[in-house]
């Protein structure tokens, strides 16, 4: 096990409404310690690891972050699939540069456009080839050093979730996010629409929600 020994420079617990979200700040980490830490948490942690310049931040999702993130990337598969693209679905695969002295962990990310690159059941992620498509939800702690960490390596679009603003797309411009309407991954989707499905879901069982998005993108043919 790797020792920490280094302060912890905030804590965010929050219990409002049943929900429960902790963040972990840890400054002065080198990459070799974030690369320790990583190895001794082994595959199966609940946590999601950023690292940026020596500061290690570890999130605890909460139930209806994981919810939204599940239910995004089903609507993200169903695209796909009726849309006639091809998709590998990498979850929360650790997207590193050691060059950049940045590392993400998403909540879920998406080879789509690329997704021809990755063979095999378990392929082997081209060097410097970021996911075309990134989801991030913050419930009760916002995103930003984790957008500015995509935005490093590279990532073209992320799907941000918020509990003030619902979801935004962010495409990738002269290496800077910019607030879009419409996808880059799938031209047809804007985030009005998303959003509309995701209040639906409020209603609506999840597989009630994923006919309603097969139903309208068919429509769009």
């Amino acid at each position: 096990m790797v020792a920490i020994s280094t302060q912890i420079s905030e804590l965010d617990i929050n219990n409002a409404e049943g929900q429960l979200t902790q963040i972990i700040i840890l400054s002065n980490i080198s990459w070799q310690t974030y690369q320790a830490i990583l190895a001794d948490s082994g595959n199966h942690r609940a946590t999601r690891i950023a690292y940026d310049q020596k500061t290690l931040t570890l999130k605890m999702p909460s139930k209806l972050h994981e919810i939204i993130n599940r239910l995004l990337a089903r609507i993200v598969k169903t695209l796909t699939e009726e849309l006639d693209l091809e998709v590998v679905d990498v979850g929360s695969t650790t997207l590193e540069r050691e060059d950049l002295q940045k590392a993400a962990e998403p909540d879920t990310a998406f080879y789509i456009q690329n997704a021809d690159k990755l063979e095999g059941l378990d392929p082997a992620i081209p060097a410097h080839l970021p996911p075309d498509l990134v989801i991030e939800v913050d419930i009760t702690s916002p995103s930003t050093q984790r957008l500015e960490i995509y935005q490093a390596l590279g990532v073209p679009e992320v799907w941000r979730y918020t509990k003030r603003k619902g979801l935004a797309i962010y495409s990738l411009e002269a290496g800077v996010y910019t607030e879009s309407q419409c996808s880059l991954a799938f031209p047809q989707v804007n985030a009005n629409q998303l959003n509309q499905f995701l209040e639906q879901r409020q209603t609506q069982g999840e597989n009630q929600v994923i006919r309603g998005v097969r139903a309208w993108i068919q429509g769009l043919k």
